[in-house]
């Protein structure tokens, strides 16, 4: 899901952890550096992947997505899902899960 600047105003670390709290989610800001690689695993609650600054890789059943600044997943509990930072810029998420 895409950051929507109309209804949500202009991207913003607070404005993404704002709206993922507002939604019932605990919010934890991570910075991964190029290279950067998480093998397929699963998480015991729902989260979601919001990316506020490079390209991140995300592999779930369905597919694969890059995911861009402003670029939010969701990734359901059990979901066997990867993640790769793409190119060589930092990538600064919000790992926001629901307990």
């Amino acid at each position: 899901m895409p950051w929507n600047s109309e209804q949500d105003g202009p991207l913003s670390e607070a404005a993404m952890r704002l709206k993922l709290e507002r939604m019932g989610y605990s919010v934890t800001r991570y910075t991964y550096a190029p290279g950067t690689y998480f093998s397929p695993h699963t998480h015991g609650v729902d989260k979601i992947d919001g990316v506020l600054a490079g390209r991140f890789r995300m592999g779930m059943q369905e597919g694969t997505v890059i995911l861009e600044a402003g670029d939010m997943l969701e990734v359901p509990r059990g979901v066997l899902h990867s993640a790769e930072v793409v190119g060589e810029e930092v990538v600064i998420s919000l790992d926001a899960v629901r307990l």
